[in-house]
């Protein structure tokens, strides 16, 4: 199966226009695709609903969209028009269930800091059952803003098997149930999106495992692998990201999945041709 995720930056591509064709170009024909900074009702995007024309632009995909910056956006009129920031993730595949998890927020007094989230889905893959598959985006500010958030990523990571489904026990009667069995919620678990931090961070080895000189990353059995680097791609490589001007050409953008599916990642490269956004997209060819 093939894993895309693209910071679409609202469409902006490098020559500052807006392009939503060009984003879905870039991303068609992957069998699961998260993207992040899609959003809603926005004047700087000529007020478009975003995902819609993305979900129209991309026929033949289930999607779900999680927005962590939600406001107001009526302008008076009573009806619910909101202006949304926030991740989609499309699969060729239904998407079972879904659920949007908000992040923790920096409450910060002079610096610009918005509510983050990730959109989680279930998923059936052809080979290896139900996994879960997460579109993310975590703080631009810095590792501090960063640090509960990718906490919380390993907490509903760790806690989402135990907590079960969309519905779990028993109950008399089909009308909450509709005579189906209780939706799973897998161990196997796919993050893909921006994660604002390089491989060099404290956070990185929150991610990947604590490094050992002499022998590399120590991966525990419950945790998490860097899909990059799992593919055989050097840790310190690649760039997904050349609009920040404190540290341009960087990779902040990443595929991290449970160590069990380590072994069945196949390839993972970064598109380094699209130029619908500032960010690239990232592919992983995963044997799912």
């Amino acid at each position: 199966m093939l894993f895309a995720s693209y910071n679409i930056q609202y469409g902006t591509g490098k020559d500052a226009k807006i392009d939503l064709g060009r984003v879905a170009a870039a991303v068609k024909g992957a069998d699961v695709i998260a993207l992040q900074e899609v959003e809603r009702h926005w004047p700087r995007s000529n007020d478009v609903d975003q995902v819609e024309v993305l979900a129209q632009a991309l026929p033949g995909y289930h999607w779900v969209y999680g927005a962590g910056y939600d406001m107001d956006a009526t302008n008076g009129t009573p009806g619910n028009r909101r202006r949304q920031f926030g991740n989609m993730l499309l699969s060729r595949t239904p998407i079972i269930s879904s659920r949007h998890h908000m992040l923790p927020k920096f409450g910060a007094t002079n610096l610009y800091c918005l509510q983050r989230s990730t959109i989680e889905g279930v998923i059936d893959t052809p080979k290896s059952g139900p996994i879960r598959v997460y579109s993310l985006h975590l703080s631009h500010l810095g590792d501090g803003d960063r640090g509960p958030q990718v906490d919380r990523l390993l907490a509903i990571h760790r806690d989402a098997p135990a907590e079960g489904g969309a519905w779990c026990g028993a109950r008399e009667g089909t009308d909450w149930t509709q005579g189906l069995p209780p939706p799973p919620m897998p161990q196997p678990a796919i993050f893909m999106g921006d994660f604002n931090l390089k491989a060099d961070s404290p956070l990185y080895d929150r991610l990947a495992g604590p490094l050992s000189y002499e022998y590399g990353r120590m991966t525990a059995m419950s945790g998490l692998v860097d899909a990059y680097v799992a593919a055989g791609n050097a840790e310190n490589a690649g760039v997904t990201a050349d609009g920040h001007e404190r540290e341009k050409y960087q990779r902040i953008d990443y595929c991290f999945a449970s160590a069990t599916i380590a072994p069945k990642i196949k390839r993972a490269w970064i598109d380094n041709e699209a130029v619908g956004s500032d960010h690239q997209p990232i592919w992983t060819e995963i044997d799912l």
